[in-house]
């Protein structure tokens, strides 16, 4: 088998597997977020955070999952991709801050696990689901008259 095939094709792999991973993690904890089962409410309210939080964070893991699943779209999976980092980067910050680092620093590496499961997925993703290529050319072109408006 040709070489680039294979890569591609261990590409795609790492891909699906990272995604579907990541899609399952948010989904089932955007379903105990909305319901509020046990252990979301009282970790919110550690973390001191109101309790409505939860449903803004379920619903928007919902969405996120399903935008970084379906096909096209690619700038609402970018934002997904963003958002879904922000999150995780964001529950670990707020373990760190109250001093609450879990059991084996659980608290801490699980959120970052996954902001790098997110990392790994968006950096896999097959040229279909991105907004295409970017060039140097556009992004340090000189300044033309219209752009000093």
């Amino acid at each position: 088998m040709n070489l680039t095939i294979m890569r591609t094709k261990t590409k795609i792999i790492g891909y699906w597997i990272t995604t579907a991973v990541l899609a399952v993690e948010l989904f089932s904890s955007a379903v105990l977020e909305l319901t509020h089962s046990w252990g979301t409410l009282e970790t919110v309210t550690m973390l001191g955070y109101p309790v409505y939080l939860l449903t803004i964070l379920g619903l928007w893991k919902v969405l996120g999952a399903t935008a970084i699943l379906l096909p096209g779209f690619p700038r609402l999976k970018e934002w997904a991709y963003a958002g879904i980092f922000f999150n995780m980067t964001g529950a670990a910050a707020s373990y760190a801050f109250v001093q609450d680092f879990g059991i084996y620093a659980s608290n801490l590496i699980v959120p970052l696990f996954f902001a790098g499961l997110a990392i790994a997925s968006w950096a896999l993703r097959p040229q279909s689901r991105t907004l295409g290529q970017i060039r140097m050319s556009d992004l340090w072109s000189p300044a033309t008259p219209e752009d000093k408006c």
